[in-house]
C-alpha cells in the first residue's frame, strides 16, 4: 500500500504544481463534456417532456428503445461515430476525428438517452390532481406546462446530474473517436488507463483527484439548489 500513498502525495504535487499533461487533461475533459451536456440538454428535455406529458402512437415503443439506450456500451457509441467521422465515413470531409468535437458528439449520442427517458418517467409520475386543479383555475396551456416543469425541477436536475456522470467517466468514446493525443484529445480518463498502465500511479491518481473533486462539486450543487 505504500505506493498508493506515495502516489497520493506525488499526486497533490502535480496539480499545485501546475502540471501541464495534468491540466491538459482536465480541460480536454471539461471542454467535450461540458458541450456534449449543453446538446444533450437542449434537446433531450423538450423530448422528454412531449414523451411523458403527451399520449400518441408507438410512444411506447419509442420509450423502449429509449430504455435500452440507458445501457449502451460507450466504445459501441465510439464505433458507430468513428464509422461516421473517419475518412471514409460519410461526414469524413468535415474532419472531426481525433478532436474534441468529434468526442463530444459521441458523449451527447450517450447522455441524450439518459436525459430524455430520466425525464419522460418524471413527467409521468406528475401529480394527475395537479393538471385538473390547474385547469379549474383558468389556467392555460403554457401555464399548466411551466407549472408541471416546476414541480419537477429536482427530477429534470438529477437527470442532468445522472448524464453528466454518464459522460464524465466513458472512457471507449474518448478512447476511439479522440485516439488520446496528448495535449489535444487526451482526457482524464484515457490520461488514467495509461499512466497506469505505465506504472505512474501518481499521474493516475492525481487525475482521479480531480475526477472525483468535479463529480463531489456537481452532486453539492445539485444538493444546495434543492435545499434553497
Amino acid at each position: 500500500m505504500t505506493f498508493l500513498v506515495e502516489g497520493f502525495f506525488k499526486a497533490i504535487e502535480l496539480l499545485i504544481s501546475g502540471d501541464i499533461s495534468t491540466w491538459s487533461a482536465v480541460s480536454a475533459t471539461l471542454n467535450a463534456s461540458t458541450g456534449s451536456m449543453l446538446v444533450s440538454l437542449l434537446t433531450g428535455l423538450p423530448c422528454g417532456f412531449v414523451l411523458g406529458y403527451f399520449d400518441f402512437r408507438f410512444k411506447r415503443p419509442i420509450r423502449t428503445i429509449l430504455d435500452t439506450l440507458l445501457a449502451l456500451p460507450t466504445v459501441c457509441v465510439g464505433l458507430i461515430v468513428y464509422a461516421f467521422i473517419s475518412s471514409k465515413g460519410p461526414l469524413g470531409d468535415m474532419g472531426l476525428l481525433f478532436t474534441l468535437t468529434g468526442i463530444a458528439i459521441g458523449q451527447t449520442i450517450l447522455a441524450f438517452p439518459v436525459v430524455t427517458a430520466i425525464t419522460a418517467a418524471i413527467i409521468e409520475n406528475i401529480d394527475p390532481a395537479l393538471k385538473l386543479t390547474l385547469v379549474s383555475l383558468g389556467a392555460g396551456k403554457k401555464d399548466i406546462i411551466l407549472t408541471c416543469l416546476w414541480e419537477v425541477r429536482f427530477g429534470i436536475l438529477a437527470a442532468a446530474v445522472t448524464a453528466y456522470g454518464r459522460v464524465l467517466t466513458e472512457v471507449g468514446i474518448s478512447m476511439i473517436v479522440g485516439g488520446n493525443i496528448k495535449y489535444h484529445t487526451r482526457t482524464m480518463t484515457t490520461a488514467i488507463a495509461l499512466e497506469t498502465n505505465k506504472g505512474l500511479f501518481a499521474d493516475g491518481i492525481a487525475l482521479g483527484i480531480v475526477l472525483m473533486a468535479i463529480a463531489f462539486t456537481v452532486n453539492l450543487s445539485l444538493s444546495f439548489l434543492r435545499k434553497k
